[in-house]
């Protein structure tokens, strides 16, 4: 689809969170095509987790968005998808891939939304194939395992923050989840909780560095549990890691179901997202550094320098093994 003025920042750049939206769209209509392909219960695919998807290049007002989706591996109970976005200026037959994402949906039952329905398996061209996502999906299992038992974390106001701070930039939104959000069970559609987040991330990195920012990168994305129609949810980021030209920002997802539901607040998603600040010509700008005051801030500041130094040695990598 076209991308019109309401898809974009003040500079013109389509928001990461539109993309992501649509990339998710995209992979729950195939994954949810394949998952009625054969006789059985009628069900809906439902996001699990997003891999980390870079973009590759912005996507500006006026351009037309080409999304594809492919599906690439399937367990027992969850599908693979890999979309690709392609952008076209229509006015010069310009075309560029701007991002790939690998996305992992599960087939809830329409009777039962608590039911995860088995998979319909998919035919491989090579053997191969099917080791190689067989060992994404193992991959995939053990960091969402993981990501979970580091969700306790929370997000409190700071009074009178000093700038480049992490309380400095810091913010939350809050959201009423309603029927336009949901799926056919619903729950909120992944594509509408991944835009709140990059919106809020977006928030955390315009505070911090006053420039234009546009979305990088998004680290794994990891969807712990549903959300339903009816709920509130409070998208909270804070900034994490600084390197000269970068900004990492963790947001969490928490829901507080308070139409007919005793349950308590819950943490249901999670993940970094990368910004990088931009002049009004699209040159990167240099980022202030982030100032930590507290053993919980100098940690994470560690945790998220390791991750940035990893992300940079297997770009470094693919680029000289692409040379070769």
């Amino acid at each position: 689809r076209i991308m019109r003025p309401d898809d974009a920042n003040i500079a013109g750049n389509v928001h990461g969170g539109t993309i992501l939206k649509m990339i998710e769209e995209a992979g729950a209509i195939i994954s949810t095509r394949h998952c009625n392909s054969q006789a059985g219960e009628p069900c809906v695919a439902a996001l699990a987790r997003v891999e980390r998807t870079d973009f590759l290049s912005p996507m500006c007002i006026g351009e037309v968005a080409n999304v594809s989706a492919e599906i690439t591996y399937t367990s027992r109970h969850s599908v693979e998808v890999q979309v690709n976005v392609m952008s076209e200026n229509i006015l010069t037959g310009a075309k560029k891939v701007t991002n790939k994402a690998t996305l992992w949906y599960v087939p809830l039952s329409l009777k039962n939304v608590n039911k995860v329905l088995e998979v319909p398996p998919i035919q491989y061209m090579r053997k191969e194939q099917e080791d190689e996502g067989k060992k994404r999906y193992e991959e995939q299992k053990l960091d969402r395992l993981e990501t979970k038992q580091r969700n306790g974390d929370v997000i409190l106001p700071v009074i009178n923050p000093e700038p480049h701070t992490v309380g400095y930039s810091q913010s939350s939104l809050i959201h009423l989840v309603g029927p336009s959000d949901c799926t056919l069970l619903g729950f909120v559609h992944g594509g509408v909780t991944m835009k709140l987040m990059d919106e809020v991330a977006g928030i955390v990195a315009a505070r911090h560095c006053k420039t234009n920012i546009v979305t990088a990168s998004v680290d794994a994305i990891n969807f712990h549990e549903k959300i339903k129609k009816g709920c509130v949810i409070t998208v909270s980021g804070r900034m994490t890691f600084t390197s000269n030209k970068s900004m990492e920002i963790e947001v969490f997802v928490d829901a507080d179901p308070f139409v007919d539901e005793p349950r308590e607040r819950y943490r249901a998603v999670s993940a970094f997202f990368t910004y990088v600040s931009l002049s009004k010509e699209g040159k990167p700008l240099p980022v202030p550094q982030l100032l930590t005051e507290t053993e919980d801030e100098k940690r994470r500041f560690e945790e998220g320098k390791g991750r940035y130094l990893q992300t940079k040695a297997k770009r470094q990598a693919q680029m000289q093994q692409a040379a070769q």
